[in-house]
């Protein structure tokens, strides 16, 4: 039996799909879960409605449920964090349009550019607080992150707590994955794909046909960039294709927060389509909870939490398509405190990245290189509280290009996010 702690358990995107992911496992039955969140209101909806699936479908769970994570925390086995700060649209949107109000010509705002470096400053604090806790009191626990943005999160988290089995989780890999089956006409698990890089700065590096052994990545590059040309959030997506001979295993709502020209050539409208339909619909979970515990997480925002925590237990020695951890050769043109997606391999001892060296081209390779100055600066500057380097994060940054702009940005978020960027000294 396991000890599974779920921090930020009241939202109903991450609490009740992972319970509901939960729930559908033989290995974990058994298992006492607490949910933990400092939403008393919505922590306790969470636990009844989880306490109501147990009982009527004669489940053989313990759940408890505290907002004093400290109480929860003591011989867990799997800590889960999904946290976001405050009013999580209202703050976003300011992330992402008052930067461009100052000159900055971010295509996005929620992970890179200085609108995910303002989001970074704000979250990293209580996730170290929260590993603080654990290193404390469940030391040996594995620990999932699956907060954004996840690169500069993990990047503090290793530097501040190296000694951690954290991994971070992201389900953004499905985005692709959904088409390639399309493309070549086959079932999906016919297939096996290589894909890595930064979280949300990920492509396709290889892909192999599993019966015949043979490469498919002449067929998927002869045959999509006309599948995927014209469909939208696919403006950077296509110059992606075409300068760097690489397909993004995601769209430009994400990719393009890392690259300094991506503004010219990103598909704007379908980006805030993108966010306008994203918003509603994890609004919309909020409606019949029950439903989302029973139908757990959807493929296409699966975390894969549940099948790595069963492959750790049950020594399956399988391979997870993404996860990210502190880069150990896996990328060798990166350094090694860089936080990297990578495949990685699950067993009794964890999770152990795959190298990617033989298949990571030195263009794209020199794109990822580009982020490295930000994720240091942006993670030793939610560590120490300063605002000199969080102005040197913004300015290091390759999406900004608008120096004079940057100090009086920097200030203004300040003032307006006083709650959460007030430590910044």
């Amino acid at each position: 039996m396991s000890k599974l702690v779920l921090i930020g358990a009241g939202s109903a995107m991450f609490g009740l799909g992972a319970l509901g992911d939960v729930f559908k496992s033989k290995t974990l039955r058994g298992s006492e879960i607490v949910l933990v969140d400092i939403n008393e209101k919505s922590l306790s909806e969470v636990e009844a409605v989880a306490g109501k699936f147990i009982a009527d479908n004669h489940l053989d769970y313990t759940i408890t449920a505290t907002t004093d994570r400290r109480k929860a925390l003591p011989g867990a086995d799997f800590v889960l964090i999904s946290i976001e700060v405050g009013d999580r649209y209202e703050l976003w949107e300011m992330d992402w349009h008052l930067p461009q109000q100052f000159g900055i010509k971010q295509v996005y705002g929620e992970n890179g550019g200085p609108g995910g470096i303002f989001h970074s400053l704000r979250i990293i604090p209580p996730i170290l607080d929260i590993c603080e806790d654990v290193s404390q009191l469940c030391p040996d626990s594995y620990v999932f992150n699956l907060s954004n943005p996840m690169t500069n999160i993990m990047t503090a988290i290793t530097k501040k707590y190296p000694r951690l089995k954290v991994v971070g989780l992201c389900h953004e890999v499905s985005s692709l994955i959904i088409h390639l089956p399309k493309i070549l006409g086959i079932p999906a698990e016919d297939l096996e794909i290589t894909a890595g890089g930064l979280n949300h700065f990920s492509v396709l590096l290889d892909a192999v046909y599993c019966k015949s052994g043979k490469t498919a990545m002449n067929d998927i590059m002869e045959k999509g960039p006309a599948y995927f040309d014209g469909t939208m959030e696919r403006g950077l997506f296509m110059q992606i294709i075409k300068y760097f001979g690489k397909i993004p295993i995601t769209t430009d709502s994400h990719f393009s927060e890392y690259i300094q020209w991506s503004q010219q050539v990103a598909d704007h409208a379908g980006v805030l389509n993108f966010y306008t339909n994203y918003k509603k619909e994890c609004l919309g979970h909020q409606v019949d909870k029950y439903q989302r515990i029973k139908s757990g997480t959807e493929p296409e925002e699966y975390w894969r939490v549940v099948p790595i925590i069963e492959g750790i237990l049950n020594n399956s020695g399988h391979r997870e398509l993404a996860v990210n951890l502190i880069n150990n050769g896996y990328i060798s043109a990166l350094p090694p405190d860089t936080v990297v997606e990578v495949p990685g391999i699950v067993d009794r001892n964890g999770i152990t990245g795959v190298n990617l060296d033989t298949v990571m081209p030195v263009g794209f390779s020199s794109l990822l290189s580009n982020r490295v100055g930000v994720l240091r600066l942006c993670a030793e500057a939610a560590i120490e509280g300063s605002r000199e380097l969080a102005l040197q994060a913004l300015l290091v940054d390759p999406t900004n290009d608008n120096i004079l702009n940057t100090e009086k940005l920097l200030d203004t978020i300040i003032e307006y996010q006083h709650a959460y960027l007030g430590y910044l000294k």
